[in-house]
């Protein structure tokens, strides 16, 4: 480990140690390096010793040094180069501003040092230009991340050095079956107990992500120019994939109820409608059971086909649980999707898809021919983890801790700004919280202003595709303890007096 990176960590170890001597370990060397980060003690793109080494200076273990620099690296503060080493991020999160990007302040070409800029194709320069993904994804008050932290990871980790030991060729080669058979199987056992899903294992397909599911039912179920619905607002990544396949999408309101079908027949009836029916992302609202009855009658009637996208429909912290719209009604035009990024964490990339049986077959040969399946192994030691138990388990007691998180971040709500402050669509569910900005607040501008505090929120005028764009803030509580709300709540309240 180069000296002066040594001198400066353990200097910085010892004061960390003790002013928060309770604290676990790789806690204080995340806030150690974090804060070298930030005030320059380690510069933009310089390297940091491996974990191995940085373990034994600091006479710690290897793992701890290990969770500190994922976490790092999930917030945006380190990249790890293949072969290379762990490095510090060039454009640290801080220095971001979550807005649309601003390309035409980039210098022209021609400029000292400029960098030549590739000429894209029109929905390339639309994609880009319009990209709304944050490089912030851990931290108060992130939107959508579950608690990475709290993941069984050790247990999960022996399933997959198991799995990896006993591994045939087949596992680690390339795979067209539409996901791992005991993935399938355990999936569909779960969804039948847990979400009232009409399903077996030849009807799941398992697929890199939820975007990836909306890719490929967009590609086989509807052409270029065809019509789709979503509703506004709406998550604007789902927008991005059906705009970059040439599909004509058109916002569709929500209400407390969920979407709000059109009085008459429009001219172009939708060949796919997109919807949140168990917890509407982003407003947060249920779809009442007449309203769920009235979209599949309205399918059937014009040959559309549904796509419920069913996130986070596991957190539910009061009443029963709200059953699947794919189980309403037999054969029913619905093409469930759900997700483990949620639920266990995201970067595990693993979602699935509930097809009609008609449509089973072609889809798994489009997926192969189009995505190259893999991650066999990893998928069978998820399926291990979800038949012992150990899934159930996690989720049960997440929920225990999630509600909790919302309860502190609902009350510092209500006793700062006022119960009014919380949007009248929210329910007791999900992962965020929405705040009802005043009609003349520039949401965008708050967001910035918290993010130059450390603090990120996603603007709500962002889902809007039309114009009629309500102010409002979306703050996650899932990654963010009770006890540590206070302060960023208090800086986000700063941010919300500049700009009042």
């Amino acid at each position: 480990m180069q000296s002066v990176t040594d001198e400066l960590l353990q200097q910085r170890w010892a004061l960390q140690r003790q002013a928060q001597p309770g604290q676990p370990l790789n806690r204080t060397l995340y806030t150690c390096l974090r804060q070298a980060i930030l005030d320059g003690g380690l510069p933009a793109s310089s390297r940091l010793p491996p974990s191995r080494e940085l373990a034994a200076a600091l006479a710690i273990s290897r793992n701890s040094v290990v969770h500190a620099y994922e976490q790092l690296m999930a917030e945006g503060y380190l990249r790890a180069l293949t072969g290379s080493g762990t490095y510090v991020t060039p454009v640290l999160p801080e220095q971001v501003l979550w807005t649309r990007r601003d390309l035409a302040a980039r210098p022209a070409d021609g400029a000292p040092d400029a960098p030549r800029t590739a000429r894209l194709a029109r929905r390339g320069r639309s994609l880009v230009e319009g990209a709304l993904a944050s490089p912030v994804q851990w931290g108060a008050f992130v939107p959508g991340v579950p608690d990475v932290t709290e993941f069984p990871h050790r247990r999960f980790e022996q399933i997959i050095a198991r799995r990896r030991r006993e591994a045939a060729p087949a596992d680690l080669s390339y795979a067209s079956g539409g996901g791992h058979p005991q993935l399938r199987a355990a999936l569909a056992t779960h969804l039948r107990q847990a979400r009232s899903v009409d399903c077996d294992a030849d009807q799941i397909l398992i697929t890199e992500g939820v975007h990836q599911a909306i890719d490929l039912a967009s590609r086989l179920l509807a052409d270029p120019k065809d019509h789709v619905w979503m509703e506004e607002p709406g998550y604007w990544g789902i927008r991005n994939v059906l705009a970059m396949n040439g599909l004509r999408v058109t916002g569709v309101p929500v209400d407390r109820e969920g979407l709000v079908l059109p009085a008459r027949p429009r001219a172009h009836p939708p060949r796919l409608i997109l919807v949140t029916p168990s917890h509407q992302y982003p407003l947060g609202s249920v779809m009442s059971l007449p309203r769920r009855l009235a979209l599949l009658e309205y399918a059937r009637e014009h040959g559309s086909w549904i796509v419920e996208d069913d996130y986070d429909s596991e957190f539910r912290f009061a009443g029963h649980p709200i059953p699947s719209l794919q189980g309403l009604a037999a054969q029913a035009p619905v093409i469930y999707i759900g997700t483990f990024s949620k639920t266990l964490y995201p970067g595990l990339r693993i979602a699935y898809m509930v097809l009609p049986r008609g449509l089973a077959d072609a889809c798994r040969t489009a997926h192969a021919e189009l995505y190259r399946e893999g991650h066999l192994l990893t998928q069978a030691a998820l399926a291990e983890f979800i038949a012992q138990g150990h899934y159930a388990a996690h989720i049960r007691r997440m929920r225990l801790i999630y509600a909790a998180r919302r309860a502190a971040l609902l009350a510092l709500v209500q006793t700062r700004l006022g119960a009014g402050w919380v949007h009248p669509h929210d329910s007791n569910a999900g992962l965020h919280l929405v705040l009802a900005l005043p009609p003349a607040m520039d949401d965008v501008q708050v967001a910035r202003a918290a993010l130059q505090r450390g603090v990120a929120v996603r603007p709500l005028s962002r889902y809007y595709a039309g114009r009629a764009a309500a102010p409002g803030l979306l703050l996650g509580f899932a990654c963010v303890a009770e006890q540590d709300m206070l302060a960023p709540f208090e800086r986000l309240l700063e941010a919300l007096r500049a700009h009042a």
